[in-house]
């Protein structure tokens, strides 16, 4: 097997949250819950909300693209392609990935949607990565954005407090030096998670109707004790690995970036690692679970703090089940 030329590096991070802030005082107002039993549960204080009219994901999505374009001047007309990961489309066809390139008037690329639940971003840097790798690709945006206040039911008070809003975006490029960009990623399924986490109606497996709207089943639908614990072995089993694989000690490793699905998830597989807190990223006690937001959220608020050659490992666990981790070394 011929080794690559190049590794796709991160060359720059943009994000976007929206403006309305949900408490957890808010939210008790709607459901049996308090600010008490969802912090202490999940770890979440607040999220952000998209409360526009008639404004779906490409809303902040395209923030995070100009955000990133701004910063790393580039033009759009030099992207070249562009994946977004995402659970909440704006509509069913066309790809939110392409609405996002017109809005920000990136005229000069392909892309399309990639949806693993939380993984989403993960296995969309890991998909872009390969195109940058092979030469063809020089600049890649890619794309973690998710409005999942538009499938939360805010009368189910195990879901409600979890999920907020936003969307992260970073810029991916060459480079023939080795010691920087993506490593290495191992992403994995078992679709007989399914059944503990979905969205029952809106696919063609059940289409929209009168009766699906009444029962409530286009919201998720969540079983919290087996996703915790899958979430739980598996976000770990895959960290320590990559660790292992590429002989990184615990006091090697600069920085952690786990999903932000539950702060018990976060404390337990850090603590597997066997690494310091003082190295795990950490917000889901401003913005909860943004889905495929945030991964690229954690990068963009650590963004000053990481180091040109910080070793990192990214680590996620979504619906599908869908999992995965990977390493990479900060380029800038």
């Amino acid at each position: 097997m011929t080794e690559k030329k190049y590794n796709a590096v991160i060359t720059g991070v943009g994000g976007y949250v929206p403006d309305y802030v949900m408490t957890n005082q808010e939210l008790a107002q709607k459901v049996e819950t308090s600010d008490e039993w969802i912090n202490t549960r999940i770890g979440i204080k607040e999220r952000h909300i998209l409360k526009i009219e008639n404004e779906g994901t490409s809303y902040m999505g395209e923030r995070a693209v100009k955000q990133l374009l701004e910063k790393t001047n580039t033009d759009p007309s030099e992207i070249d392609m562009l994946i977004c990961g995402i659970v909440t489309p704006d509509m069913q066809f066309p790809a939110t990935a392409n609405i996002i390139s017109d809005k920000t008037g990136i005229k000069n690329a392909f892309g399309f949607d990639l949806n693993a639940g939380c993984s989403s971003f993960l296995y969309a840097l890991n998909a872009a990565s390969k195109y940058v790798e092979s030469g063809t690709h020089k600049k890649v945006v890619v794309v973690g954005a998710d409005k999942m206040s538009s499938i939360t039911d805010y009368t189910d008070r195990a879901t409600c407090p979890i999920f907020g809003d936003g969307a992260g975006a970073v810029l991916l490029e060459p480079t023939e030096d080795k010691n920087y960009g993506l490593i290495d990623t191992t992403m994995q399924v078992d679709g007989s998670g399914r059944k503990h986490l979905h969205q029952v109606a809106g696919g063609s497996q059940k289409p929209a109707s009168f009766q699906t709207v009444l029962n409530r089943e286009h919201f998720i639908y969540q079983e919290g004790q087996p996703v915790f614990k899958a979430a739980v072995s598996k976000m770990a089993d895959v960290s320590v690995d990559m660790m292992k694989k590429h002989n990184i000690a615990a006091d090697e490793l600069d920085w952690f970036v786990p999903h932000q699905a539950n702060m018990r998830i976060i404390e337990a597989t850090a603590k597997r690692m066997g690494i310091s807190k003082d190295i795990v990223m950490i917000n889901i006690h401003k913005y909860g679970n943004t889905t495929s937001a945030t991964i690229p959220l954690l990068l963009l608020e650590w963004e000053d703090k990481i180091k040109k050659g910080d070793k990192l490992i990214i680590a996620t666990f979504g619906a599908g089940f869908a999992w995965g981790s990977t390493y990479m070394r900060w380029g800038y």
